[in-house]
């Protein structure tokens, strides 16, 4: 399959879109000769719906020939994004369905309606899922469950990667966006 752009989806509470692995991954994605889209989504902190899906639909224009790849909120949004849009795929990088009982994620807007899992599966090629069991900020039933409901093309489950925030590079994501290209 060709990949026409990937769309980078950070997650809630970042001042800024490069934060941790992220500027790795855009010279990886320019190595591959592929558009990357690394921008800060608007509001950054709070992380809503109503703001971060009008900006992929109408600024971004993630599309049918487009890979999201969303971390933490940034993969919460990709899986929104794909119950009614069409779209290449998404990379899932330490994503969550419910709201975890914090304050700050019930008002983002991403909880409020049941998931179409089958629509989110439907609308997309490819479905990546990256997690690990000992995440500080998001419990492993919460992976489990997507996981069983999404039946990704492709999961990677590590022990001991925590959220992710201090790794400087994931290279199982550029194995999945191979992958993808070899289809």
């Amino acid at each position: 399959m060709e990949i026409k752009k990937i769309i980078f989806i950070h997650g809630n509470g970042s001042m800024r879109w490069s934060f941790s692995w992220a500027s790795w991954l855009k010279r990886e994605v320019d190595k591959l000769g592929i558009e990357g889209v690394f921008e800060t989504f608007p509001d950054s902190i709070l992380a809503r719906k109503e703001y971060w899906i009008p900006f992929l639909k109408e600024y971004l224009n993630a599309n049918e020939e487009t890979l999201l790849v969303g971390w933490s909120t940034g993969a919460v949004a990709a899986m929104r994004f794909a119950e009614k849009n069409k779209i290449l795929g998404s990379i899932l990088v330490a994503p969550c369905y419910t709201d975890l009982g914090l304050e700050n994620e019930k008002i983002s807007g991403w909880y409020e309606e049941p998931w179409k899992w089958d629509q989110i599966r439907m609308n997309q090629k490819f479905i990546g899922l990256i997690y690990s069991k000992n995440d500080e900020l998001i419990p492993l039933e919460e992976f489990v469950h997507i996981k069983e409901n999404l039946n990704p093309n492709q999961v990677k489950e590590f022990e001991d990667k925590n959220h992710f925030i201090k790794e400087n590079k994931i290279p199982e994501i550029i194995d999945f966006i191979n992958r993808i290209l070899e289809l």
